[in-house]
């Protein structure tokens, strides 16, 4: 009798937990990371840094993080290839399209901008691809002294358990030029100003720039949050860029964090990180991984 009457109190009160917004919430977090890969170069290949070294590592730190989705920067064939052996859980979109590569191997100046997400958890709406020119539907277009073809791949996903819809968008700006970059994000918003201001929007990749730059600034005024300052303030993180060097990278007090994760819309940033995990002496790049932990209310 008194067996069965603390059964019926469990059941009510895990009932009730349940019910609760702190449990809703749990469910409504989604986990987020940006990873410039660094492209498959044979030159690395001779430095001991190559793909084929830093393949296996760098699957199990992405991996290790858990994430729902993943926005990948300066990928190739082979790297595509293994990323879609590896992640077989999650779609990954943003490789194929128009072959505006003449070349067949290697890498001639093109590496994209993956975005992968768990199919368990989500449900593909739609995606999409421009190029960030004066001639964005033109695969591989360069403008405004870019030093090579750069673009956004975006995928929009539903929360399987929610039903809230929102959109991912995966970026490399250019590494040489400034003009290039101010007019590359200025595409950027505006593309994504064509979706109500409410409408959650997620933009991740290597900026080539650090916070104080014009371009993050332009994000800003435009009504995009930086995840990382919303959780730690305006003061500089620190270097992501270190050439496989980590911590003993020389030029790491006269740079600063490159790799972000914004949002715009009706999302919430819960925690967001610096990923510098290493596997020995191996680090899965030559950049510093990040991460963001996200509600979409």
């Amino acid at each position: 009798m008194y067996i069965n009457f603390l059964g019926k109190v469990f059941f009510i009160v895990f009932f009730f937990f349940l019910q609760t917004p702190l449990f809703g919430q749990k469910s409504n977090l989604h986990r987020v990371i940006s990873c410039n890969i660094r492209v498959a170069l044979d030159e690395d290949e001779t430095k001991g840094v190559g793909w084929s070294t830093r393949k296996n590592v760098c699957v199990k730190v992405i991996k290790a993080q858990h994430a729902d989705i993943i926005c990948l920067q300066e990928v190739i064939g082979v790297q595509n290839e293994d990323m879609k052996k590896v992640f077989s859980s999650y779609r990954v979109l943003g490789y194929d399209g128009p072959e505006m590569d003449a070349h067949k191997e290697g890498y001639h100046g093109i590496a994209k901008n993956l975005i992968l997400f768990s199919l368990k958890r989500y449900e593909f709406i739609s995606a999409g691809c421009y190029w960030l020119s004066e001639t964005p539907i033109i695969g591989g277009s360069k403008s405004w002294e870019t030093a090579r073809a750069r673009h956004v791949n975006w995928v929009r996903i539903k929360d399987r358990s929610t039903e809230k819809e929102f959109r991912i968008l995966s970026t490399h700006l250019d590494h040489v030029s400034q003009l290039a970059r101010e007019k590359q994000i200025a595409l950027i918003i505006n593309e994504a100003a064509q979706y109500q201001p409410a409408f959650p929007q997620i933009l991740a990749g290597d900026f080539n720039c650090t916070q104080k730059n014009q371009v993050i600034e332009q994000l800003i005024h435009n009504g995009w949050k930086d995840t990382y300052r919303e959780i730690y303030g305006q003061e500089e993180p620190g270097f992501t860029g270190h050439s496989f060097l980590g911590e003993n990278y020389p030029k790491k007090d006269k740079t600063g964090k490159i790799d972000f994760i914004f949002v715009k819309g009706n999302v919430k940033v819960t925690s967001s990180h610096i990923i510098k995990d290493k596997i020995k002496s191996t680090y899965p790049s030559d950049h510093y991984f990040v991460s963001a932990d996200l509600i979409i209310e």
